[in-house]
């Protein structure tokens, strides 16, 4: 599979690039470049990072391509015919934390994994989507990125921005706090029906459609004025964050499981979060009405 392997990296690294200079230019600064190598040598990556920036508090969007002889526990949660397999793996992924209470943080993914590349029946798949974490509660702002989100999968069946919608929201949540981390997006995973081409085309129309998605939320969010209560309720909520990555993603997982690069795998985490007992916002705040009105599973179109 090597010709594929080759597009699918072609692919990520201008998808990388393309969304750097995007937030680069609401931003007003440049990511960051570091090249890296995996420790024992097979593969490696680019991690971006624009940190304490003028809208970005931190960003990171990274491009990995790591290869090993044992594929991990996290990638073989539901095919453990595979488990000893040489792979390969490769991917683009963010997470974007803004400085303001209003602007969400917003995450990114699109992958592809090869077991037994070499072996006459290489066993391959694609991952992905994006999802929405806002600390206050914008209708206009979640229709849009509902709406883009079911724009990326409607040449692809019927059913799919539903399907990856409700694979979303069931995996971003959190069960030991009975609550959703955002207001979800899209995730899909094991993709390969309808061959290569085909799989394929959705993970690029997926990644895509992330700056489509997150940009206008971005740029009507980035100024508004906000109070030091308004920043401490972002940086509680930001608790949660941390806790979904370090407890239950499987790319989080996936990554240290491999032996992957400990730096680049949690540029992820928020440069700033707090947890406080029993935090609870008060009754009819917009605190509350994230809770209440936007966390919860629902229909945005």
């Amino acid at each position: 599979m090597k010709q594929e392997i080759d597009k699918v990296c072609d692919y990520l690294t201008g998808l990388q690039s393309q969304i750097c200079d995007g937030l680069g230019e609401v931003d007003g600064s440049k990511f960051g470049e570091d090249n890296w190598q995996h420790q024992n040598g097979s593969g490696g990556g680019c991690t971006r990072v624009l940190a304490n920036g003028t809208v970005l508090e931190k960003g990171g969007v990274l491009f990995s391509h790591v290869k090993g002889t044992n594929l991990p526990p996290a990638a073989t949660q539901k095919r453990p015919d595979l488990a000893g397999k040489e792979f390969s793996a490769m991917g683009v992924s963010l997470v974007i934390h803004p400085l303001n209470p209003f602007a969400p943080t917003s995450h990114m993914n699109v992958r592809f994994f090869v077991a037994g590349a070499d072996s006459a029946h290489p066993v391959w798949w694609f991952g992905g989507g994006f999802d929405l974490t806002p600390f206050y509660g914008f209708r206009k702002d979640a229709v849009h990125w509902h709406q883009t989100a079911f724009d990326a999968c409607k040449n692809f069946g019927d059913q799919t921005y539903e399907n990856y919608k409700k694979w979303c929201d069931d995996y971003f949540f959190l069960p030991h706090r009975a609550e959703a981390r955002g207001i979800g997006g899209l995730f899909f995973d094991d993709l390969n029906e309808g061959g290569f081409e085909r799989s394929f085309e959705f993970m690029q129309s997926v990644g895509n459609h992330y700056l489509p998605a997150y940009l206008p939320i971005l740029r009507r969010r980035k100024d508004t004025p906000y109070t030091q209560q308004q920043r401490d309720w972002q940086l509680l909520r930001r608790g949660r964050y941390v806790e979904f990555n370090l407890v239950y993603d499987r790319g989080t997982l996936f990554g240290l499981q491999s032996g992957g690069r400990t730096e680049s795998i949690l540029v992820s985490m928020p440069p700033h979060a707090s947890w406080a007992y029993r935090a609870q916002p008060p009754e009819g705040s917009e605190e509350e009405r994230l809770l209440t009105e936007f966390l919860p599973k629902q229909d945005w179109l």
